[in-house]
Parts: structure tokens; C-alpha cells; sequence
């Protein structure tokens, strides 16, 4: 009886030693979690209207070309009609700045789609912080994908847990189609509304195509500078830049070399981390 008493308290303090050290462990696996996480930095991207989650690709082969090559995790997503998320590719384990591609099955033009579109932004984000854990991200949008992300910041991104470092839009229409920027449009109307709901600390770049300063062919050179209208003085910094000569036209924005050096110098190399 003895010996089985003196084995119970011997286990007894093994169990009381081991215990604390397990916790410890936890402790430290966690902390390193939270570390990680807080370095993850996506950069998410929303194509225009009637563009796909492909939309990007050619942007994505153009980073850092030749011995500067960088493959980088691509995860594709495309937010159905009925608010169902498919997804396609996927983000590696280090991976610390992937590239986000969100896209809508109604990638149509029009205010109510927009509307819709901004929505259903809103759901993807929940899917992504949910899935990815990651507390920072910049943002780019091509055409209406950048009506979107305005749209949703102002409306929808109102969080704590969620930081956007820079947005970057590319042939952005804030005053639509409109050249004249006191025939002001119903999205106009809607950003400049809700711009005090902007992020403060938010830096934004808005970027023009054009070769006559009259149009990139499709969006008036005019409602991408009214962009300043709706940012200015809201954020912390809003800088726009005028892209001219070959391949500034609005359909090939995204395979003119300087949009690409644009975005690797002001939100890839120049991103944030959370503390």
C-alpha cells in the first residue's frame, strides 16, 4: 500500500509540473499565431465591369520580371448572384503579402449593380478576415472596381479589427461618363456624401490614363480627377498621376509598365505592418 501510495504522489507531481510547462507551450504558440497573422498583408484587387477574376493576370506576370521574378499566391474569388463565395487557387502558408482577386458573377455596369457589387464586397471581406486571419490589406481597382472599394469603405468598412493600408485605383470614373464635373452623377452624389466615413490614415492613389487629357478612350480624363473631390482632405493622402503614351488607353491601363512600377513602388514596396 505503500509503494502505490508514494507511485500516486510521485504522479501527482509530475502532473503538477507538466501542466504549467503545456500552458507555457499554448502561450507561446499562440503568441507566435498572432505574430504571423499580424504580418500578412494581401493585396486585393476588384476588376471593372464585365471583367472577371482573370482580369489581373498579365499585371501579376509583370511583377518583378527576369531575376527580380517573385511568384506570389493568387487566390481568385467570384461572389455568386445568391451571395455563395467560389474560390479558385490559394494562399501559401508564408506567404506574407498574397495577391486577393475578388470578382462578381454580375459584373455588370449601372448605379444598382455597383450598389450590389459593394455588397457583396462586404461579404467577401467577411469571408477572407474569417478564413485568412490577416488584419491589414491595400487594395486596387481597375475602372468601377475602384467606385467599389470607395463605395465600401464608406459604407461598410467601418471596423476594428481591419486596417487598409493604401487603395490604388486605375482609370477610376467618379463622375461616371461625365466630363463636366457640375453635371454630377448619381455615384458621384453617393461617394461625395459619405466621404467623411473614409478611413482617416488611408492612403490613396488615383491614377489617369489618357493621351489628350480628354479621355482614356472610354472614361473622361475629368471624372478620374474628381476622385479629389470625395478624398481630399478626408484621408491622409491623396496623390493622382496621369499616365500617358502607349498602352494608356482604359482596356490596356493594366499592361502599361507604369502602372505596374506604380503599384510595386506604392503598395507593394512601401506596404504596411501591423504592430
Amino acid at each position: 500500500m505503500k509503494t502505490k501510495t508514494w507511485i500516486n504522489i510521485i504522479i501527482g507531481i509530475m502532473l503538477l509540473l507538466t501542466i504549467p510547462a503545456y500552458q507555457t507551450m499554448q502561450a507561446s504558440v499562440n503568441s507566435e499565431r498572432v505574430w504571423h497573422n499580424s504580418r500578412v498583408s494581401p493585396v486585393i484587387f476588384i476588376p471593372g465591369s464585365s471583367a472577371n477574376q482573370d482580369r489581373f493576370d498579365n499585371l501579376f506576370q509583370q511583377m518583378h520580371p527576369g531575376k527580380r521574378k517573385l511568384k506570389r499566391s493568387v487566390l481568385k474569388i467570384t461572389v455568386q448572384k445568391n451571395d455563395k463565395i467560389k474560390t479558385s487557387g490559394s494562399i501559401a502558408a508564408r506567404d506574407q503579402e498574397p495577391f486577393i482577386v475578388i470578382a462578381f458573377q454580375n459584373n455588370q455596369d449601372g448605379y444598382t449593380n455597383i450598389s450590389q457589387q459593394t455588397r457583396w464586397l462586404k461579404i467577401a471581406m467577411n469571408y477572407l478576415t474569417n478564413n485568412y486571419n490577416f488584419n491589414n490589406f491595400s487594395a486596387i481597382g481597375h475602372s468601377n472596381g475602384g467606385l467599389i472599394w470607395t463605395w465600401y469603405l464608406e459604407k461598410y468598412f467601418n471596423r476594428n479589427d481591419l486596417t487598409i493600408n493604401s487603395l490604388m485605383t486605375v482609370g477610376t470614373p467618379y463622375n461616371s461618363l461625365e466630363s463636366n464635373i457640375k453635371n454630377e452623377t448619381a455615384i458621384f452624389r453617393q461617394l461625395y456624401r459619405n466621404k467623411e466615413n473614409l478611413p482617416a490614415n488611408l492612403i490613396v492613389y488615383a491614377i489617369a490614363g489618357t493621351k489628350n487629357y480628354q479621355n482614356d478612350g472610354i472614361v473622361p480624363y475629368q471624372s478620374v480627377e474628381a476622385g479629389k473631390y470625395i478624398y481630399q482632405k478626408q484621408v491622409k493622402k491623396y496623390t493622382q498621376i496621369t499616365v500617358t503614351g502607349e498602352n494608356s488607353s482604359h482596356g490596356s491601363l493594366l499592361d502599361n509598365p507604369q502602372v505596374t512600377r506604380l503599384v510595386q513602388e506604392n503598395i507593394m514596396d512601401n506596404r504596411k505592418t501591423a504592430p
